[in-house]
């Protein structure tokens, strides 16, 4: 009776064993998010958002708002970004990130996208209130990144040549017909992304309106 059941016992362990090697890990059911703010802005920009986050199953490790200089030029800040993608990439064990910016924070992270190879790392990228084709507001600031923002500039001449949405990343952006920072409002549309239009929310509003919250997350989802 014992050699028995020792039998049965190795059998379901070897079951049990085989099993356990076919039946793949559960995947990851999101991207880890790096949000990153815009000028003279700061990480605690993102609280409210990423409160939104954690309740719908984001962990802490899966969540990061950077912070960075934001007199810098952009080039310098998106050179930057690099080491910021590829340590969360490490941590997470994740095979790309979403990102999720606002207002110059758009900039910097699609300079990162188009000419950092980018886009073989960042899954789905967001704009919340960008100056993407630049705003008349920059020209009362004087920093290297203010000048960058200058509709026309040299910046926003190469950023948007050819192709402003390199396959490989899915884009989307949100304007708002009230921002009383990006002007024009439409500055913010890029070209091959999904566009959307809000509700009368100003520029730093666009941080926490519920209704903005709930799409950003359905996008990166």
């Amino acid at each position: 009776m014992r050699r028995v059941r020792t039998t049965v016992v190795g059998v379901l362990a070897a079951i049990f064993s085989l099993t356990a090697a076919v039946v793949p890990a559960a995947a990851a059911q999101h991207n880890p998010v790096i949000f990153v703010h815009g000028w003279m802005g700061s990480s605690s920009n993102w609280d409210a958002m990423i409160a939104d986050f954690k309740a719908d199953g984001y962990s802490d490790s899966e969540l990061y708002a950077w912070d960075y200089d934001t007199a810098q030029s952009n080039k310098n800040t998106a050179d930057e970004f690099i080491a910021v993608v590829n340590d969360m990439l490490a941590r997470t064990g994740a095979s790309a990130v979403d990102v999720v910016s606002h207002s110059m924070g758009g900039l910097n992270t699609r300079w990162y996208l188009k000419f950092n190879n980018g886009t073989a790392k960042v899954d789905d990228w967001v704009s919340l209130g960008g100056p993407n084709h630049g705003t008349t507001s920059a020209d009362a600031c004087y920093t290297t990144s203010c000048y960058e923002m200058r509709i026309g500039s040299d910046f926003l001449s190469d950023l948007n040549a050819g192709d402003e949405s390199p396959s490989g990343t899915v884009y989307g952006t949100w304007w708002s017909p009230c921002d009383e920072t990006i002007n024009p409002d439409e500055s913010v549309v890029v070209d091959g992304a999904k566009n959307t239009k809000t509700a009368c929310i100003s520029h730093t509003g666009l941080l926490s309106d519920e209704t903005v919250s709930r799409q950003v997350r359905d996008f990166v989802a």
